[in-house]
């Protein structure tokens, strides 16, 4: 299923190159059990897969995103982290929200 509006998402961050940042995503308290799905979406390229986010922490990242990128959880709150920033991490990181294991949309 998909829900919306669910989410809470962080208008902008900015980090320098080599440094770390650590993006947040909140969901409503009545959502706060379900899995984050998060897109980098690059100028005029198609969204990239990064990873999807259980209640508990755990994540599965997409085929070829970097061990630089991780994810974290603490109650309705979930986090994406970038350490090492470089170029190509400059991008909108969207997300998306459900409550089924293993899907992506």
């Amino acid at each position: 299923s998909f829900f919306q509006p669910v989410l809470t998402q962080s208008p902008s961050a900015s980090a320098s190159l080599g440094a770390s940042i650590k993006l947040t995503f909140t969901l409503s308290s009545e959502h706060s059990t379900y899995y984050i799905h998060w897109y980098q979406q690059q100028p005029d390229k198609a969204p990239k897969y990064v990873m999807q986010l259980k209640k508990d922490g755990s994540y599965t990242k997409g085929d070829g995103i970097p061990d630089r990128f991780s994810g974290s959880s603490s109650g309705a709150d979930r986090y994406l982290s970038i350490s090492n920033i470089q170029p190509d991490d400059e991008a909108d990181y969207i997300c998306g929200v459900n409550d089924k294991i293993g899907e992506q949309f």
